[in-house]
C-alpha cells in the first residue's frame, strides 16, 4: 500500500467532523501504481475503493510489537480507558454487544443525506455486510431488517429474540412474537454467552491495549473481580435494542452533545429551509423526539464512515476496525489468534472484508497460546484468500454481493415498508417478510413498528435535502413528492404533528403556481442514509458456525415447511444460488415514472396546494393543548361570504372600512410576545409554520383569483381574493413583523384586488350571475376558513372585498386598493424594491382615476339629457363636473410620474371631452325647444377643450408613437374646432358681435377643423373625415353664398365671395361624389349651386349673358343625376329586402315609408326633390323663353336643343305629382340623361 493512513485519517477532521478523504487503492504485489482500485487475486481480479467520509481518529500510530511470552491475561495499565486509537472499540470492547445497534445505518443516512444521492446501492455496519456475504458459508442466522428509500437499501441488524424479550415487557411487538412462533412452530430460548466468550474477549481486548502502550505496568488484577466485572457488564449491555422510546440514558445524552458540535449542518432537521419566504432557525433532529421518542441508536456512533465501492455495489459503510501503522506499510490491522486453531474460512472473508473496507493493505496476526503471545505474522491483504484451511474464491464473495443486492432490490420494493430478511440456523433457505402488512394484517398500530419513525424522519430528510437542491435548476418534484407522502402515511398525526405538517408544506411547496411544473420522468430519488456501530466480532463464533449453530442470542430452528410460507414476500431456496453468477437480477424499477401527477391546469394546482395546507394546518391545530375561547365551529356550516348593496351607505362607515385597510396593509407591527388567539407561543414550530401554510394558502387563492379574472368569473375572483385577504388577514394576527417579500405579495393582492372591483364596476349587467359565484363555497375552503378564525376574525379587509351592488362603490373600492398598494410600494419597508410593480400600481392607479372621472362624466351628461328645460346649470352637475375633472387631474400625474405619454393623452382628450359637455350644459333651451345665441360659456369651455385636445397631441409627439391615439385625438380636435365653427353660424351671437367678426370666426374654425381632417391616410375614420370635410366646404360655400347675396357697395368684395363660394361648392361636390354615400347632402349642394347660378343671371341684363348663365345654371342641374342614381339605387335595394308583396305594395304608394335599416332619409329626399322639381321647371322655362325670343336666326343645331328642352319641360309638367317615390326618382334620372345626350352632341357640334 502505498501512502500512509494519515492521508485517510488525519488528526484533526475537517469542520463539523466530516472529511472528504480518499485513500490508496490496494494494489497487486510489485505494482507501484497508486491509482488502479483492483485486488489481485489469483487468475481474477476485484474491484475495490475506499473513500473515507468521515474519520474520530487521529493518524495511526505504530502498534508496540510485543515480546514473546507476554501474558494477555494480565491487563496493562490503561485497560478500558478511553483511547482515540481505538474509539469505542476499546472502551466498550469487554462490554458491548457484538451485534449493531437496530436503527445504525439511519444514523449514517442523517449525516450524508446528500452524499448517498443516486450511487450509494447500500448504507449499513461493516457486520451486517461482512454476515450477508458469508451466507453460503455460514450455518448462523441471518436476521435484518431492510428499507428502500429510491434505489439505496439500509440495512440494520433485527434482533427477534431481544424483541420478544423487550415485547413480554412491554407488549409491543407481539404480532411479530405470533407469527414468528407459528412460522418456526418451536419455542424460543435464550442462551447467555458462555465463561470462553468473555475470557476471549478479555485478552482481545487487553491485546489491543498492550499494542498501543507497550511500555504499560502489567498490574494483575483479582481474578474474582475481572470475572465478575465480565459477567455484570455482559449482561449490562448486551442488550443492543432500545429499552424503550420514551427516555434517553444520559450517558447516551452527553455522548450526543458532544457529538452534536463535530456533526455537519446536514444532520439537522431544517424545519424552515424548505420555504423561499421565511428563513426560520434549524431545528435539531433531536427534537423531533421531543415528545416522548428517545433518540437512542439513530446517532452516528462510527469511527469511520467510508464509502466503499465493491466491483459496481456502492456502500456507505461505518465501521470501527483499530488500525495501527508499522510493517512496511503505514497502516495495518491487528488480529489476535489462537495458535491451535487454525484459521477457516469464515474467518478468512472477515479478515479480507475488513481490510478492503477500510482501505488497509496488510494484516498483522498475533498467534498466543492460553494468552501467552507467540509470535508475529504480516500478511497481504491479497493474500489472505489463499491463506491454508481459509481459501476462497474473491469471485464467488463479488456474486454473493451482487445477488444478495438484485434479490433484496427486487423484492423490497415499496418505501417506508421494513421488510424482514431471515435465515434460520442451520438452514438454506432465506426468506423475506414484509413486516408493514404483517402489521398491518394484525391490526397494530404503527407504533407498534420501532422503525416506523426512523424511516419517517429519514424519508422527511431526504425530502427536505432535495429541496434545498436544484439540479440544473430543476427539482425532481416526483421523487420529493413520493418521500412525503410514504412519510405522511408512515406518522401518526397525534404522535408527530411537527412532522406531518412540515411534510404537507412542502408538498405545497411542490407545486409551482406562477407557471406549469416540468415533467421530471426521468429523474428519481436514490438517496438513503445509514448510521454504523462497529463491535469486534469474536471470530470464534464463526468458526463454530461452519460446524454448528451456537448462536449465542438464542436457537433459531429450522423451517418445517418453507415451500407452504404464504407470508414471505420472496425466498431464496438454497443459499448456493448466490454463488452462482446472476443468479438474481434486480428488473424491477422504483418509481417508474416520477412525473409529477399534476395537471396544466391552473386551478388544479392550486386545489393541491390547498389541500395540502389544509392537512398541514389540521396537524398544527391538532396539536396545539390550549382550548380557543372561540366557540366550537361546526366545519360543515359555511362560513358567509357577505355582499352589501353599497349605494345607501354612508361616507362614515365608508371610510372607517378604508382606515382598517390601511391599518392592515401597514408594513410595521409589534412583535409578537404573548400568546396568539389560539394559544400558540410565538417562536414555537405551530407559530413558524402556521405562517408559511397561511402565506402559501394566500398565494395560491391569489393565483385563483387571478386565473378567474383572466376567464372573466369576476365573481369568483372575488370570492378567492377575499379568501386570499383573509389568509393574509391571519398571518398579520400571527405575526409580529412582516417583511418585504410578504408586503410585495400584498401589495399585488390588493392590486388584483382593485382590478377585479373595476371589472364588476364595468360588467353590472351579470351582476346575479356574479353573486352566485360569489356566494360559492367548497367544504376545503370553509375548513381552511375555520382554521383561519382560531387565529383571526379575518374582517380587516372586508371593505375591499365585499361584492357591492353600486357601480360608484365598486369604483372607490377599486381605487382605495391602489392607493393601498401605492402606499405599501411607497413605504420605507419597500421603497426602490420593486419598481416594476410599482410603475404597474401607478398606471393602475392612473386608470382608475380615468375611469372614476369617466363616470362621474357620464353621470353629468345623463342629467343633461333628463333635462329638456334648460335655463341655467345645476348644482349636482357642477359638482359631477369637479369630480371628473379632479380625478382626471389626479390620473394624468399618476401617468406623468411613470413617463406614460399615451396614456396621459387620453386623459387629457377625456377633460376636452368634458370641456365639451360642460359647454353643452350651458347652451340655453326654451319651453319651445329653441336655443338661443351661442353663449360666451360655450365659447369658452370649447376653447378649453381645444387646448386640452392641443395638450394631448404635444405629449404625443408624432403619429408613429400610438397611431389609434393619435387618431383618435385628431379627430376630437377636427369635431371640436367643427361644433365651435357649426354653432357659431347656426346660432350666431349678433347681440354682442358684428357679422363679418362672426364670419372670420367661423371661417377660422372651419379651416382648422379642416386641417385636422386627415384625408390621406387609410383608417376607419376616413369616410368620416372625407364627409366632415365635404360638409365644411359645403357650409363655408353657404356662407359666402348667403355674403355674396347680402352684400351691397363694395364690388371687389362681391366677387371674392362669389369666387370662394364657387371654390367651396366644387371641392364639396368632388368629396360628396367620392363618398358614393351622401346622395342627398350632394343633391343639396348642387341644388344651392344652381339657385346661386340664377342669383347671378338676375343680375344680368342681355340676353346672351342670360342665356349663358342659365346653360350653365342647367349643367350643373344634369350633375343631379348622380345623385338620383345613387336615391334610385337605394330604394330599389329596399324593396328587395321586403319580405311579403303587401309590404312591397304598401312601399309603392307610401312615400315617406323609411325602413328603418336603410341609411336613405326619405323625407329629406321628398323635401329635396320638391326644391329640386321647381327650380328644374324654372330654368327650362327660362332657357325655352330666351331661345325662342332670340333675334337672331336659331341654327339647326338651337332648334334641336329647343325642341329637347320642350320635350323634357312637356314631360315634366304631365309628371304625375303623387306618383310612388321610385318612379319619380326615375322620370328625372331618363330627363337629365335625355339633356345630357343632347348637350354633350352640341359641344361636340361645336368642338368640330
Amino acid at each position: 500500500m502505498s501512502g500512509s493512513a494519515a492521508d485517510r485519517e488525519p488528526g484533526i477532521p475537517l469542520e463539523n467532523g466530516k472529511e472528504e478523504a480518499s485513500g490508496p487503492n490496494i494494489t497487486c504485489a510489485g505494482d507501484n501504481s497508486k491509482h488502479d482500485p483492483t485486488v489481485c487475486t489469483g487468475n481474477t481480479e476485484i474491484k475495490s475503493r475506499a473513500v473515507v467520509k468521515y474519520s474520530a481518529a487521529p493518524p495511526p500510530t505504530s502498534y508496540a510489537l510485543l515480546q514473546e511470552k507476554t501474558d494477555l491475561k494480565l491487563p496493562p495499565a490503561n485497560w478500558l480507558r478511553e483511547n482515540p486509537q481505538l474509539g469505542s472499540a476499546g472502551t466498550t470492547i469487554l462490554g458491548s454487544s457484538s451485534k449493531s445497534k437496530p436503527f445504525s445505518s439511519f444514523g449514517m443516512a442523517y449525516d450524508f443525506i446528500d452524499c448517498i444521492g443516486d450511487d450509494v446501492d447500500v448504507v449499513s455496519d461493516s457486520e451486517n455486510i461482512k454476515k450477508l456475504l458469508k451466507i453460503p458459508y455460514s450455518k448462523s442466522h441471518v436476521s435484518m431488517a431492510v428499507h428502500r428509500v429510491g434505489r439505496t437499501l439500509l440495512l440494520d441488524e433485527l434482533d427477534i429474540q431481544e424483541l420478544f424479550m423487550r415485547s413480554s415487557q412491554t407488549g409491543d411487538w407481539t404480532w411479530l412474537k405470533e407469527f414468528y412462533q407459528r412460522l418456526i412452530d418451536q419455542k424460543w430460548q435464550r442462551k447467555k454467552k458462555s465463561k470462553e466468550h468473555w475470557y476471549q474477549k478479555a485478552i482481545l481486548s487487553k491485546f489491543l491495549y498492550y499494542s498501543i502502550n507497550g511500555n504499560g505496568a502489567a498490574e494483575p488484577v483479582p481474578d474474582n473481580l475481572n470475572e465478575g466485572e465480565e459477567e455484570n457488564g455482559g449482561e449490562q449491555f448486551s442488550s443492543s435494542w432500545p429499552t424503550a422510546f420514551n427516555s434517553t440514558p444520559p450517558d447516551a445524552e452527553e455522548s450526543h452533545a458532544s457529538k452534536q458540535e463535530s456533526v455537519s449542518v446536514d444532520s439537522k432537521f431544517a424545519l424552515g429551509q424548505v420555504t423561499s419566504v421565511q428563513n426560520v432557525q434549524e431545528q435539531n433532529l433531536l427534537k423531533l423526539f421531543d415528545e416522548g421518542e428517545n433518540s437512542q441508536g439513530l446517532r452516528n456512533d462510527f469511527v469511520r464512515n467510508i464509502m466503499w465501492t465493491f466491483e459496481d455495489i456502492h456502500m456507505l459503510v461505518g465501521s470501527n476496525m483499530p488500525i495501527f501503522g508499522g510493517g512496511r506499510y503505514p497502516a495495518v490491522s491487528l488480529r489476535l489468534r489462537d495458535n491451535n486453531k487454525p484459521i477457516n474460512i469464515l474467518t478468512g472473508i472477515d479478515y479480507w472484508l475488513d481490510n478492503l473496507m477500510c482501505n488497509v493493505p496488510e494484516l498483522v496476526m498475533c498467534f498466543h497460546v492460553n494468552g501467552i503471545v507467540q509470535k508475529y505474522e504480516m500478511i497481504k491483504t491479497e493474500e489472505i484468500p489463499h491463506l491454508e484451511n481459509s481459501t476462497f474464491s474473491t469471485r464467488v464473495v463479488k456474486d454473493i454481493a451482487q445477488n444478495i443486492l438484485s434479490f433484496l432490490k427486487s423484492n423490497c420494493t415499496k418505501e417506508g415498508h421494513t421488510y424482514w430478511l431471515f435465515k434460520a440456523s442451520g438452514s438454506d433457505i432465506v426468506k423475506l417478510y414484509d413486516l408493514t402488512t404483517l402489521c398491518e394484517e394484525a391490526e397494530e398500530e404503527k407504533c407498534q413498528n420501532p422503525f416506523t419513525l426512523p424511516v419517517a424522519v429519514l424519508l422527511y430528510k431526504v425530502a427536505s435535502n432535495l429541496m434545498l437542491k436544484a439540479r440544473q435548476n430543476r427539482k425532481p418534484y416526483g421523487t420529493i413528492r413520493t418521500l412525503l407522502l410514504n412519510c405522511v402515511k408512515l406518522l401518526d398525526q397525534e404522535r408527530h404533528p411537527q412532522i406531518i405538517a412540515s411534510a404537507h408544506y412542502m408538498l405545497s411547496e411542490l407545486f409551482q403556481l406562477d407557471e406549469p411544473p416540468e415533467e421530471d420522468g426521468e429523474e428519481s430519488l436514490r438517496a438513503g442514509g445509514s448510521e454504523d456501530s462497529y463491535s469486534d466480532e469474536d471470530r470464534e463464533e464463526e468458526e463454530e458456525d461452519l460446524i454448528e449453530d451456537s448462536d449465542e442470542n438464542g436457537s433459531y430452528a429450522n423451517c418445517s415447511s418453507p415451500q407452504n410460507d404464504s407470508k414471505a414476500v420472496a425466498v431464496i431456496r438454497s443459499v448456493g444460488e448466490l454463488s452462482v453468477p446472476e443468479k438474481y437480477t434486480s428488473t424491477h424499477q422504483i418509481r417508474p415514472s416520477c412525473t409529477f401527477p399534476v395537471s396544466q391546469d391552473k386551478e388544479e394546482r392550486c386545489r393541491h396546494v390547498l389541500s395540502y395546507v389544509l392537512k398541514g394546518l389540521k396537524a398544527v391545530d391538532g396539536s396545539l393543548k390550549k382550548e380557543s375561547d372561540l366557540p366550537a365551529a361546526d366545519p360543515n356550516i359555511p362560513i358567509p361570504l357577505q355582499y352589501e348593496d353599497r349605494s345607501t351607505m354612508g361616507a362614515c362607515a365608508a371610510e372607517k372600512g378604508i382606515s382598517l385597510l390601511l391599518e392592515r396593509a401597514g408594513p410595521v407591527q409589534a412583535d409578537q410576545k404573548h400568546p396568539t388567539r389560539s394559544g400558540m407561543i410565538p417562536g414555537s414550530w405551530q407559530h413558524r409554520m402556521k405562517l408559511q401554510l397561511f402565506l402559501k394558502a394566500s398565494k395560491a387563492y391569489y393565483v385563483l383569483s387571478d386565473a378567474a379574472t383572466n376567464l372573466l368569473k369576476y365573481g369568483r375572483a372575488l370570492r378567492y381574493i377575499k379568501l386570499s385577504l383573509q389568509c393574509y388577514d391571519a398571518y398579520c394576527s400571527v405575526s409580529g413583523t412582516l417583511n418585504p417579500q410578504v408586503l410585495q405579495f400584498h401589495s399585488q393582492c390588493l392590486s388584483l384586488c382593485g382590478d377585479i372591483q373595476l371589472m364588476l364596476a364595468q360588467n353590472a349587467s351579470n351582476r346575479a350571475a356574479y353573486l352566485e359565484e360569489y356566494s360559492y363555497q367548497t367544504k376545503e375552503d370553509q375548513e381552511i376558513l375555520h382554521s383561519l378564525h382560531r387565529e383571526s376574525s379575518c374582517q380587516a379587509f372586508n371593505m375591499a372585498t365585499d361584492l357591492a351592488m353600486d357601480p360608484e362603490y365598486q369604483l372607490f373600492v377599486s381605487s382605495k386598493c391602489y392607493e393601498a398598494a401605492y402606499e405599501l410600494l411607497v413605504s420605507e419597508a419597500l421603497k426602490d424594491q420593486a419598481p416594476d410593480q410599482l410603475a404597474q400600481v401607478h398606471k393602475r392607479l392612473g386608470n382608475i382615476r380615468n375611469e372614476m372621472g369617466v363616470y362621474y362624466m357620464n353621470q353629468s351628461a345623463a342629467m343633461q339629457t333628463e333635462n329638456e328645460v334648460k335655463k341655467s346649470v345645476s348644482t349636482a352637475e357642477q359638482e359631477m363636473w369637479k369630480k371628473s375633472f379632479a380625478f382626471f387631474e389626479k390620473g394624468m400625474k399618476d401617468f406623468e410620474a411613470i413617463g406614460d405619454n399615451t396614456n396621459t393623452a387620453l386623459l387629457l382628450c377625456n377633460t376636452g371631452r368634458l370641456m365639451r359637455i360642460c359647454a353643452q350644459a350651458h347652451c340655453a333651451v326654451s319651453e319651445d325647444q329653441c336655443r338661443g345665441e351661442f353663449s360666451p360659456e360655450e365659447a369658452l369651455y370649447y376653447n378649453k377643450a381645444i387646448d386640452y385636445y392641443l395638450r394631448a397631441m404635444k405629449s404625443l409627439a408624432s403619429r408613429e408613437s400610438h397611431p389609434a391615439v393619435w387618431d383618435s385625438v385628431n379627430w376630437e380636435l377636427s369635431t371640436t374646432y367643427f361644433t365651435l365653427a357649426t354653432l357659431l353660424q347656426d346660432y350666431a351671437p349678433l347681440s354682442r358681435k358684428a357679422q363679418e367678426q362672426i364670419e372670420r370666426e367661423v371661417t377660422d374654425a372651419m379651416m382648422k377643423s379642416l386641417k385636422y381632417c386627415d384625408l390621406q391616410t387609410e383608417s376607419a375614420r376616413q369616410p368620416l373625415y372625407q364627409y366632415r370635410a365635404a360638409t365644411i366646404h359645403h357650409r363655408l360655400a353657404s356662407m359666402y353664398h348667403s355674403c355674396f347675396r347680402n352684400q351691397v357697395g363694395d364690388e371687389h368684395l362681391r366677387k371674392q365671395h362669389r369666387s370662394l363660394a364657387e371654390l367651396h361648392y366644387n371641392r364639396a361636390v368632388s368629396l360628396f361624389i367620392s363618398l358614393k354615400d351622401a346622395p342627398c347632402e350632394l343633391l343639396r349642394t348642387l341644388l344651392e349651386r344652381v339657385a346661386f347660378a340664377e342669383f347671378t343671371m338676375a343680375g344680368q341684363s342681355s340676353s346672351v349673358a342670360k342665356l349663358k348663365s342659365l346653360t350653365g345654371a342647367l349643367e350643373i342641374m344634369t350633375d343631379t343625376r348622380y345623385a338620383f342614381k345613387l336615391i334610385h339605387k337605394e330604394l330599389q335595394e329596399e324593396q328587395i329586402e321586403l319580405s311579403g308583396p303587401d309590404q312591397a305594395e304598401s312601399a309603392e304608394t307610401s312615400d315617406v315609408a323609411t325602413d328603418p335599416t336603410s341609411g336613405l332619409n326619405l323625407e329629406e329626399v321628398i323635401k329635396l326633390i320638391g326644391v329640386f322639381e321647381p327650380s328644374f321647371s324654372f330654368l327650362l322655362l327660362q332657357i325655352i323663353k330666351l331661345l325662342t325670343t332670340m333675334k337672331r336666326k336659331p341654327s339647326k343645331k338651337d332648334e334641336e336643343l329647343l325642341k329637347t328642352y320642350k320635350n323634357v319641360y312637356s314631360k315634366l309638367l304631365r309628371a304625375e305629382k303623387n306618383a310612388p317615390l321610385i318612379s319619380r326618382v326615375k322620370l328625372y334620372m331618363e330627363l337629365l340623361q335625355q339633356l345630357t345626350t343632347e348637350t354633350e352632341g352640341d359641344d361636340a357640334g361645336t368642338n368640330s
